[in-house]
């Protein structure tokens, strides 16, 4: 990273205007994060969410994704779920259906065509989970004191008011971050989902702080400021920063790591003139499913509880006693103890299923979605075509094995380093109940996520900035 080039492109006017452009477009979007659905008794309907998030760790997630978007009932509460779906959709189809992956493999235009069917799909996504999230709020909602009004009977314009909102709210966050995009310095998905994630941090800061030095902090004017810090407070404090540096560097070091295959070309001559004869690259990421398998596996985990809410309600006992063990089992927070009192250090088999059930579906969908994502039979038929060939190893089929053995190693290897950065929170939470006796829920239980995302988006941002800042200063020299 060369901070030097950067530093001249900013005596660039253009290239000033396009940050301050993103910046102003993340300072927007945080803006309509709090402006509220207009509801009666917001705070009864605050305390609701805050509980609820604390059970449905896909909830947690999602608002720490719209950077506190959901808990504050805002109207852009869906933040960019559904573009983020239907972009993930759009890439499965266009490795099933033939039509999409020539479309998709047509250039620029190709690009195009497949951005424009994913906004499509966007939209009934937005009206679905509209649907979705405000029906799940409601039957929680019916129990509440003070939330009758919401719980209550609905009339279908208030309905579609509310989706209406909700949906024209994520719409406008996915125009926002494509307006981002334009400008060539970071995607702008990705930095409206990082300023999200930002943004939470200081809370998370507060609540740590409360949990470790309980007590009021007394502030005077022209006197001393009271901070009720301990010596073992202030040790779990260093060791914990430390840890997170230790995390966010093999974070960092997870996200930059590849296998480099030199492949070669063979010399060709055509009339007086050779080609080929050169060597190039052929990066292999270690995980090249990114974060997916972790949103897969969160989506996946979340809908045993969902559904054991459901029937805690049913009528039938039998029902009502299924949906409470789908609950207990299935619940985010049983590890810690914050809900079985003793927690996994209580022996009780059911304290370990969430963890192990989140690490075992990480390393799951992290094979299915890279070997979706690599295609190694197209890469060796590719290469084939273009005379290109592995050193030692035959053009073809033994190309496409080679790789395939490369890849699964790779997998295999990333899985697991993927799993326990995702169940490293609950772990963390298992610390802080065994000192504190309480934890922080969705706020750590989301960490490890929110962490690889956020290096994720800075490295590349910063990669872009460069790229861009090359460009400025070249045309500077000419």
């Amino acid at each position: 990273m060369s901070w030097k080039v950067i530093r001249q492109a900013l005596k660039n006017s253009d290239m000033r205007k396009k940050i301050l452009y993103v910046l102003f477009a993340m300072f927007i979007f945080r803006i309509l994060a709090h402006i509220p659905i207009p509801l009666d008794e917001p705070q009864q309907l605050r305390q609701l969410l805050d509980n609820l998030f604390n059970t449905q760790q896909l909830l947690g997630f999602l608002d720490s994704l719209s950077g506190g978007a959901l808990s504050n009932f805002s109207i852009v509460l869906l933040g960019l779920g559904p573009y983020i779906n239907a972009s993930i959709i759009m890439q499965l189809l266009s490795k099933a259906i033939p039509k999409l992956e020539t479309i998709s493999k047509d250039g620029e235009s190709g690009r195009r065509k497949i951005n424009q069917y994913t906004r499509y799909l966007t939209l009934p996504l937005a009206v679905l989970n509209s649907v979705g999230i405000l029906f799940l709020i409601r039957q929680q909602a019916a129990g509440v004191s003070g939330l009758e009004s919401f719980a209550g009977e609905t009339t279908l314009i208030q309905w579609a008011v509310m989706v209406a909102a909700l949906t024209g709210g994520s719409m406008l966050l996915m125009w926002i971050g494509e307006l981002m995009s334009e400008q060539g310095v970071g995607n702008g998905i990705s930095l409206l989902i990082f300023a999200g994630i930002a943004s939470t941090l200081p809370g998370t800061v507060s609540l740590l702080y409360n949990t470790v030095f309980p007590g009021a902090v007394e502030f005077s004017l022209f006197g001393w400021v009271t901070l009720p810090i301990s010596s073992s407070g202030l040790l779990f404090v260093g060791g914990l920063s430390l840890f997170a540096l230790l995390v966010t560097y093999f974070v960092v070091k997870l996200n930059e790591a590849q296998r480099i295959i030199t492949v070669s070309y063979a010399k060709r001559v055509r009339g007086n003139r050779a080609y080929g004869g050169v060597d190039t690259v052929l990066p292999i990421k270690l995980i090249t499913a990114g974060v997916i398998p972790i949103i897969f596996a969160v989506a996946f985990l979340s809908v045993p509880g969902f559904v054991g809410q459901l029937l805690v309600n049913a009528e039938s006992a039998n029902l009502q006693n299924i949906g409470q063990s789908l609950v207990d089992i299935f619940n985010v927070n049983g590890i810690s103890g914050s809900t079985h009192g003793a927690g996994v250090f209580s022996g009780r088999a059911i304290d370990y299923v969430y963890p192990a059930t989140y690490f075992l579906l990480v390393m799951m969908f992290t094979y299915f979605y890279t070997g979706i994502m690599f295609n190694s039979k197209e890469i060796a038929e590719n290469l084939q075509k273009q005379g290109g060939f592995v050193a030692g190893i035959r053009p073809g089929k033994q190309t496409e094995q080679y790789l395939s053995k490369i890849v699964n190693r790779l997998t295999l290897f990333g899985s697991i380093a993927l799993g326990l950065l995702a169940v490293m929170p609950f772990l963390l939470d298992v610390v802080m109940f065994q000192i504190y006796g309480t934890t922080l829920g969705s706020t750590l239980t989301i960490g490890g996520t929110s962490l690889l995302i956020t290096v994720a988006v800075a490295i590349e941002t910063l990669r872009q900035v460069e790229s861009k800042a090359l460009m400025v200063t070249y045309d500077a020299d000419e």
